[in-house]
């Protein structure tokens, strides 16, 4: 079974953060005592959560879900692929909001918004078989986080969401897998061959996204997973390039720097990509 949906069985999912300068006369000041200095604490994840409580459009039963206080929380990068990396919490890991009665998830910007025809999907298909699952109490590991990803898939599926939204669901799942991959312990005797199957599996992943994002570009309309054309565009072209797909890659970066209602970010960022995908070509090029 794909590594996409290695744990549905599992999920019973089945078939599916003083002085006054100017004053004529001196004084003497007294200058205060130095204050105590207090030693630092560094935030660590669960300071930086919280539980939100959510009402199930499924099942009608308030549960809560871990959150993170994003004010404390710093955004490091934002890598090629649009993936947001944050200290000192990975926020991908609390993206999915999932019910722990029946088994209903779903991504936060989805969670709220399921049709009767969907609800209905989801209790046919995910209520019925769901295991109910332990998440960790005070944070979610990767494999914690992964799972509820599994589940919010399953339950896509379950309701015929549209090509986008199956496809983002896929692209975090693929940076939940690379967070994971950075977070292994070198050290470890096992470390190479844990890092090339994260590779492998993060790559599947993004192979799924591209393609959703392909199928969704066809026949949905903008915006899209809050993107517009051409960030969507852009994407496409990163995944491309992530993959291996250099004629995809290269079509869609010239699409968005020719672009009209590009703004000068994307574009910048596409150009990037460009050279990136140039140096490639002629490094494969050298080889042959």
């Amino acid at each position: 079974m794909s590594d996409l949906f290695s744990s549905f069985n599992s999920l019973g999912l089945g078939d599916l953060s003083g002085v006054d300068l100017y004053k004529e006369k001196e004084t003497t000041v007294k200058r205060p005592e130095p204050a105590e200095v207090k030693e630092v604490i560094p935030l660590g994840e669960k300071d930086l959560l919280f539980d939100k409580t959510y009402t199930c459009p499924v099942c009608d039963e308030p549960f809560k879900n871990k959150t993170v206080r994003t004010g404390k929380n710093r955004l490091l990068r934002i890598e090629r692929d649009l993936r947001q990396v944050y200290t000192p919490v990975d926020q991908v890991k609390y993206d999915v909001i999932a019910c722990p009665h029946c088994g209903y998830a779903a991504l936060g910007r989805y969670f709220d918004s399921p049709t009767r025809m969907q609800i209905e999907g989801v209790r046919k298909n995910i209520c019925i078989n769901y295991r109910p699952q332990k998440w960790g109490e005070e944070c979610y590991s990767y494999e914690d986080a992964y799972l509820r990803y599994q589940l919010a898939l399953g339950n896509a599926i379950a309701k015929s969401s549209k090509s986008s939204e199956i496809a983002y669901i896929c692209l975090k799942m693929a940076w939940t897998l690379r967070g994971k991959r950075e977070a292994l312990d070198q050290t470890a005797p096992d470390y190479e061959q844990a890092r090339k199957e994260h590779e492998a599996a993060e790559k599947e992943c993004l192979q799924k996204a591209l393609d959703g994002f392909v199928l969704a570009r066809q026949k949905e309309s903008y915006p899209m997973c809050g993107m517009d054309e051409p960030t969507t565009d852009y994407l496409l072209a990163a995944l491309a390039f992530e993959v291996g797909d250099l004629p995809t890659a290269s079509k869609m970066v010239s699409t968005v720097l020719t672009s009209r209602s590009a703004s000068s970010h994307i574009k910048d960022k596409t150009r990037d990509l460009k050279e990136e995908i140039v140096e490639l070509v002629k490094k494969q090029a050298g080889k042959n």
